[in-house]
């Protein structure tokens, strides 16, 4: 799987690349980590992530949030509403997104959409795949409830260079979201992802934590190692980290923000699950 971001920047747009990413391999899935709901209407977005999905022969996985970054809304000249109003407005997208995907005619009368027969191209796949990367409990109770896959996010406030945030890394926290998150599903296989922030590869994995901690006041060393959002020390020690998150947590889906030095940790995780 590869991802793309969706930010106003001098950068890629979020899904132009898909496209060449998809057409330069047969097996490499793509979608976006994460598209901005503000920025987009569900009803377009269905229109061209199906068409994606068409043309990438049935490779594409929809990702989408309810948007963070307020300087980014400032310089467009766009409302930066309250967090509830966001994840409200994202909530209702989720579920027109689905019905448009599995090709119904979609009239839909909410509190931020309003749909009149709305018909776009079906997906390709019997069901597109839709990622919500959203935090809070009505937010991840709506994606546990709707959503193929909900990306853990743990982070709080935005910093004041409207891309940075407060880190929610501590293992309790995580593992009262999960709890939440499995009394929602109400039976439903929600698959989970983890967007893992930094990757360190040394042989010294107790001196790399304490120095990131530095930066992260808030966080203790327990925490900071057990995070699945931190992947640090040897390969080995990596790859045993993540399967201890997969077992602790449930997360069997980790994205990189590169993957370089990663490689022998794919490596050693294949062998790990061709050994089960």
């Amino acid at each position: 799987m590869i991802h793309t971001y969706d930010h106003l920047s001098p950068d890629w747009s979020p899904t132009l690349p898909l496209l060449a990413m998809a057409e330069a391999t047969t097996r490499l899935r793509v979608g976006p980590l994460v598209i901005n709901n503000d920025f987009h209407h569900p009803a377009l977005l269905a229109a061209e992530y199906a068409n994606l999905d068409h043309l990438t022969g049935g490779r594409v996985e929809m990702g989408i949030g309810a948007g963070h970054s307020f300087t980014e809304y400032a310089a467009m000249g766009m409302q930066f509403d309250p967090p509830k109003v966001r994840k409200a407005r994202l909530a209702e997208s989720i579920e027109i997104l689905r019905r448009l995907f599995d090709g119904e005619t979609v009239t839909y009368d909410g509190e931020h959409y309003h749909l009149a027969e709305v018909t776009t191209m079906r997906a390709l796949q019997p069901r597109l795949p839709i990622m919500v990367g959203v935090n809070g409990p009505a937010a991840l109770a709506h994606a546990a409830q709707h959503a193929d896959i909900i990306g853990l996010m743990m982070l709080g406030r935005t910093l004041a260079d409207g891309q940075s945030h407060e880190v929610r890394w501590e293992t309790d926290r995580l593992d009262r979201t999960i709890a939440h998150i499995d009394a929602s599903a109400g039976g439903r296989a929600v698959e989970l992802n983890a967007l893992i922030q930094r990757v360190v590869v040394t042989d010294d994995r107790a001196g790399a934590l304490n120095e990131m901690l530095a930066a992260i006041p808030s966080l203790s060393f327990d925490d900071a190692a057990a995070t699945p959002f931190l992947a640090v020390g040897t390969p080995d020690e990596i790859a045993a980290h993540l399967l201890r998150c997969r077992e602790r947590w449930g997360i069997s889906y980790f994205s990189l923000r590169s993957i370089d030095d990663f490689q022998p940790v794919i490596e050693r995780l294949r062998a790990a699950d061709a050994g089960r």
